[in-house]
């Protein structure tokens, strides 16, 4: 109308670790909505503190303290940039953490440049969870600052009701919203399932859950020995492991592989302890796996018990024998990895894709 005002445009300024396209978490959580965001009239600035592959491999993988401390003191000086900008935006949403240490300083600086302070976590984050890398600074860790960031934040959003029902008892605005798949990103081409040899096994994941995959090894083992060259299997994410019994190399992460190593996966794996940091999981490896068509067979911890409804659209296996009766179910019978296959792929489009949930997510951060 004449003379109207246009509409105010929102500002979100995104605090997060890592670059765009390098951590899964973010990209599952925050990242793929930017787009939607901006089509509904908000502005954004993505501003990680760990900005080059040099800078992880410093981080993460290097043993030289001179290293760590280059990308301390460039993070430190990224977030005061932060603090001193965010009175230019309206919210200030923070992924996990602002910095990479036990303080909570850069937390409280946002929070008084009058922004409104969202924080998102999809793991028990309050728990202890320190890489191989960096054991010998984990006296700088304090994972129970998590409470400190929880009061401070004017809304939380997490992945599941188990990470809801601990901030609920700090913050009493606390919302659910799962993490989802980009579905033209995991586009999806239906598989040819054929008894043919090998059936392929994947486990998706990262150097740092690798001790998730080995807590299966002994079925896997008795796979091998029931099925022979009939199977093999793949670890994708940490390119380091090595399994010679297995003839298993580990394959290195990137975000162009991602898709097209996953949709080789015949039957995705995902084993879990059931312990207080597994049932923070937000299912994701399993949502992967279902988004590419690929049969899913899961822990029944956390949230995967949300997702997967047994011998429907995936398989759920406690005990040794379990995950062995259901991983050889799929062996040999090409036409269930195809049927549940498929009825993964529904379960992600209909409720675990970002295609169906963005206005849901515009709907959280518009207060």
């Amino acid at each position: 109308m004449p003379g109207s005002k246009p509409k105010a445009v929102k500002k979100i300024l995104y605090i997060v670790h890592h670059r765009l396209n390098r951590s899964p978490g973010q990209r599952y959580r925050c990242e793929q909505y930017l787009r939607y965001l901006e089509s509904a009239g908000f502005s954004y600035t993505f501003s990680p503190i760990i900005q080059t592959e040099h800078e992880d491999f410093c981080l993460y993988q290097s043993t030289r303290i001179i290293d760590k401390f280059y990308v301390f003191a460039k993070s430190f000086l990224r977030r005061i940039r932060d603090v001193f900008r965010a009175v230019k935006y309206d919210y200030v949403f923070i992924y996990r953490e602002a910095f990479l240490t036990g303080s909570v300083l850069f937390e409280r600086m946002l929070k008084l440049s009058g922004a409104k302070i969202i924080l998102d976590f999809d793991d028990a984050i309050w728990l202890p969870d320190i890489s191989e890398a960096n054991k010998k600074f984990s006296f700088l860790k304090r994972p129970e600052k998590i409470d400190d960031i929880i009061r401070l934040s004017d809304k939380i959003i997490v992945g599941n009701a188990y990470l809801k029902e601990y901030a609920s008892r700090l913050n009493g605005n606390v919302e659910i919203f799962p993490s989802t798949i980009d579905l033209e990103y995991y586009q999806y081409t239906p598989k040819f399932f054929a008894n043919t040899n090998p059936v392929i096994i994947g486990w998706s994941g990262s150097h740092t859950t690798i001790k998730h995959f080995e807590t299966i090894l002994p079925v896997l083992k008795k796979i091998k020995l029931q099925f022979g060259d009939r199977v093999h299997f793949v670890v994708y994410g940490d390119k380091n492991y090595q399994h010679k019994e297995l003839n298993i190399q580990g394959m290195a992460w990137s975000h162009d592989t991602e898709v097209p190593v996953i949709s080789f996966f015949d039957i995705g794996i995902m084993p879990l302890p059931n312990d207080p940091w597994s049932q923070g999981k937000c299912a994701m490896k399993g949502l992967q796996y279902m988004g590419l068509g690929v049969p899913a067979v899961l822990a029944p911890v956390g949230m995967n018990n949300d997702v997967i409804q047994h011998e429907v659209n995936g398989f759920l296996a406690s005990t040794e024998d379990e995950w062995f009766q259901c991983l050889s179910k799929l062996i040999i019978n090409p036409e269930l990895r195809k049927k549940v296959g498929e009825k993964g792929r529904k379960t992600v489009e209909e409720q675990f894709s970002c295609q169906q949930l963005h206005q849901k997510y515009i709907d959280i951060l518009s207060f």
